[in-house]
């Protein structure tokens, strides 16, 4: 994978193994940024990857401007991978959280100004990510998904297709 634009645009990140991860296409990846770029400025602002999975996202968003990102990635393989594309491509901006996102983030005391929520497709728990980051949600939400969510208490800002899947972007 690389990353697509950019101060780290052309880097190649690692991804961990397709049995335990499912990175967001390089296409998707550009049109989520194109359109969050389009609703507000990076600059000064924080980036939240709750299923960091390849640390992809949260890269993406520090290349793109974000001033702090931080990521969280329950899996202990991918977490050593992503910490490994976190040392070569990123510096001091970037925070990178072992554990469950379900867990770690309910009275959590920082808030984001962008949450990016990509959980492992079917595993049932959407709606529960939704509620998790409820209370640190300061700005715009970022749903993908392929099954019918539960959007009650949000406001749907946008929603775009990419096949199978959906990129929803919400507001609390």
């Amino acid at each position: 994978m690389i990353i697509t634009a950019g101060k780290f645009k052309g880097r190649k990140v690692t991804a961990p193994d397709e049995n335990i991860t499912r990175p967001t296409l390089s296409k998707v990846r550009m049109s989520v940024f194109n359109t969050l770029q389009a609703m507000i400025s990076f600059d000064g602002k924080s980036f939240l990857d709750m299923y960091s999975g390849s640390g992809i996202m949260a890269l993406e968003a520090l290349s793109r401007g974000f001033s702090n990102v931080t990521a969280v990635e329950k899996n202990i393989k991918s977490f050593k991978i992503i910490k490994s594309n976190f040392d070569t491509a990123a510096d001091s901006q970037i925070k990178l959280l072992l554990g469950d996102s379900l867990k770690i983030l309910p009275g959590f005391e920082e808030k984001f100004d962008v949450i990016y929520i990509d959980p492992p497709y079917f595993s049932g728990i959407y709606e529960k990510s939704l509620q998790a980051v409820k209370s640190i949600a300061d700005g715009i939400i970022i749903l993908e998904h392929v099954t019918d969510i539960d959007f009650a208490g949000y406001k749907i800002l946008k929603q775009k297709k990419y096949g199978g899947k959906f990129i929803t972007f919400l507001s609390n």
